[in-house]
């Protein structure tokens, strides 16, 4: 019994270890599946990053190619800028060239006009102011020739400044300019034009207020030029109406005629160079440039320009300028000192000595017609510098007329000379040239003229410089008695 109960037990407990060698058979099939599956995951894991490796390097090498060819590009693109840059570099100073030899022509075209029309102008007022006086028959082609004359000069005026203000070298002085005494100025020059043509203008009243902050100059020239054509194709016995209008930043002044008027089509051509609208036939003389510096100076001041009109009642031009609220410089400030002519002066005095240094013999002659009629003046002459200067140092004249372009040295070296030569340094000279463009007067101002008279000669305008060099010597520079006057 014994036995049997050991030999149960023995089986049971083989039983036992079978079942557990069983059960830790199937744990170490378990054991392995589960790191079969593990190292499959673990292989998929590395192939997905071997995967990802691959995909980042390919998108680095085409990252990298695209690198090379964009820095190429770059390269290829820094080339053609660089020779851009030289073919600029080349381009501007070909312009800059060009705008010199411009000016230059311009100036020197200005230079030869000028010269002939001064004699043709000088001796035609001469002999209309002369005495006996002209028929009426020589009256009326003395007139015909002096108008022609001027109108040359105003067309050659015009194609000057138009060129200059294209250049981009024109300079304007910006100061308050009163509207009314600008005004006032326009209308005593355009009076005379206004009662030839039988034309009534109009000027509807002015704020003494009205200030504009531009170049004094060039708003007479504008308002001279609108006026100006205002009457020129106003009807007969016609009407211009002169009005101005004020914004807290800007002032508006209004031109407006009795004239014709324009069409749409006339008037989208306006402001074009040489376009006069169909009037070239017409009995008007005109350059059809005035417009056209007109808008290119009033754009030039901050302000703009424009017109209206209606076929058969007119046309009413406009331009606006910057309004300026500090005080206006009075004209009377700049004006020039009222003085005695020099006939009126003819016994004032003992005889004065004009020396006019000049290598045109017809402007000489002119100058001498223009005098003869002071016998209190008498005129010496040189032909070029270094003669003008030796007449100045021993003839000691009271006042000197200098051309600038002179044979030898030139005005503004004769007048460098006479300022460092204590014996002459003290007699006023006074330029006159056909250099009349505005940066030749400027110049010569600034060089040390008393002043600076452009060919060719208005008498009026030569007569109020000549009377004031006189009353220079009168006083003295500093107040005093000058040297005395050669004999």
């Amino acid at each position: 019994m014994i036995g049997d109960k050991a030999a149960v037990r023995n089986r049971e407990t083989l039983v036992t270890a079978r079942e557990g060698a069983v059960d830790r058979r199937e744990n170490a099939v378990d054991a392995r599946e589960g790191t079969a599956a593990s190292r499959e995951r673990e292989i998929r894991a590395a192939d997905a990053t071997q995967a990802a490796a691959d995909d980042h390097m390919a998108m680095l090498q085409q990252a990298n190619t695209r690198l090379v060819i964009a820095t190429l590009e770059a390269q290829k693109l820094a080339e053609q800028l660089g020779k851009a840059k030289v073919q600029l570099e080349g381009a501007k100073l070909v312009a800059e060239k060009a705008n010199r030899a411009k000016s230059e022509f311009l100036s020197s075209m200005s230079h030869e006009l000028r010269t002939p029309l001064n004699a043709i102008l000088g001796f035609a007022q001469l002999l209309e102011a002369g005495s006996p006086p002209p028929t009426d028959t020589q009256t009326e082609r003395l007139q015909q020739i002096i108008k022609a004359g001027w109108y040359l000069l105003e067309l050659i005026n015009q194609i000057l400044d138009l060129a200059v203000i294209e250049s981009g070298k024109l300079s304007l002085s910006r100061e308050s300019v009163s509207l009314i005494e600008v005004m006032r100025e326009c209308q005593a020059m355009i009076e005379s034009q206004a009662q030839k043509h039988d034309t009534h203008i109009n000027y509807l009243p002015f704020d003494h207020g009205w200030v504009a902050s531009a170049d004094r100059t060039r708003v007479k020239q504008v308002l001279i030029n609108l006026l100006s054509n205002a009457i020129k194709y106003s009807r007969q016995h016609g009407t211009v109406e002169v009005a101005c209008s004020a914004t807290p930043e800007r002032l508006r002044i209004s031109i407006k005629d009795s004239g014709a008027g324009l069409s749409p089509q006339q008037l989208a051509q306006l402001f074009q160079p040489f376009n006069r609208l169909g009037q070239e036939t017409g009995d008007e003389e005109g350059t059809g440039i005035g417009l056209v510096v007109s808008k290119q100076l009033v754009e030039m001041m901050g302000g703009s320009i424009g017109a209206e009109s209606t076929v058969g009642a007119g046309s009413e031009f406009w331009f606006e300028l910057i309004r300026d609220v500090s005080p206006p410089q009075s004209a009377a400030d700049n004006a020039m000192p009222a003085m005695l002519s020099p006939q009126a002066r003819e016994g004032a005095g003992r005889r004065r000595t004009l020396l006019y240094v000049e290598d045109n013999p017809a402007n000489l002659l002119l100058v001498e017609h223009m005098i003869e009629n002071i016998p209190q003046l008498r005129m010496l002459s040189a032909l070029d510098g270094n003669h003008g200067i030796a007449l100045a140092r021993t003839q000691l004249p009271d006042v000197i007329l200098m051309d600038i372009n002179l044979p030898g040295i030139n005005g503004f070296q004769a007048l460098k000379i006479l300022r460092d030569d204590p014996a002459t340094a003290h007699i006023p000279v006074l330029a006159i040239s056909a250099n009349a463009m505005p940066r030749d007067i400027q110049r010569g101002l600034e060089a040390g003229f008393l002043g600076y008279l452009t060919k060719p000669i208005r008498i009026k305008e030569f007569m109020l410089a000549l009377d004031m060099a006189l009353q220079r010597v009168e006083t003295g520079q500093d107040g005093t008695p000058p040297p005395a006057s050669g004999p």
